[in-house]
């Protein structure tokens, strides 16, 4: 497995967060060695639409691009939605895109990078349900398990994790 031994992951999201989309990931990284730090709106809590409750690390207003080696963006409807509106958080992904950092992405998670304008000439792949806005924001939509283009990871579902937490841990150690 790859090192990841001193490196730091954000995590951006907010309540309604698809549970395993947020853990699973988080789990893989710092088993591989990273540091991960929830970023969500709000301090405290957020809970995702199946009950898991995580702790708040930072705001996204007072989180900083600069603290960070690569951003893990889960997915769940209710928080990508609610997540691309927070201008804080889609302003920390265009720094973050802007400084080379990669980003794992799965399911919904991608709205936020439409927001971002950071995916024009990137293949990626998502929830199905998604695949119009990522290709008007300029990506190329694919329909596969895990997709690895230009820093970019992404995946569909729930389903492709054990393919995406091996491919973020990969691209994260870069």
């Amino acid at each position: 497995m790859a090192d990841l031994n001193g490196k730091r992951i954000a995590i951006i999201a907010t309540n309604r967060f698809e549970d395993s989309e947020l853990t699973s990931p988080k789990e893989a990284v710092e088993a591989a060695g990273a540091t991960t730090h929830v970023i969500s709106t709000e301090s405290g809590e957020i809970e995702g639409k199946n009950g898991t409750k995580v702790t708040v690390d930072v705001t996204s207003a007072d989180a900083k691009a600069d603290d960070y080696d690569a951003l893990i963006l889960p997915g769940g409807t209710s928080n990508a939605d609610t997540i691309r509106t927070d201008a804080d958080a889609v302003e920390l992904v265009k720094k973050l895109r802007e400084a080379g950092k990669p980003v794992g992405v799965i399911c919904h998670g991608g709205w936020i990078l439409t927001d971002a304008d950071v995916i024009k000439d990137v293949t990626l792949t998502s929830f199905k349900s998604l695949q119009t806005d990522l290709r008007n924001a300029g990506a190329t939509w694919v329909d596969e398990e895990v997709v690895v283009d230009s820093g970019f990871v992404s995946s569909r579902t729930p389903k492709d994790l054990p393919a995406f937490n091996n491919a973020i841990v990969k691209e994260f150690s870069r």
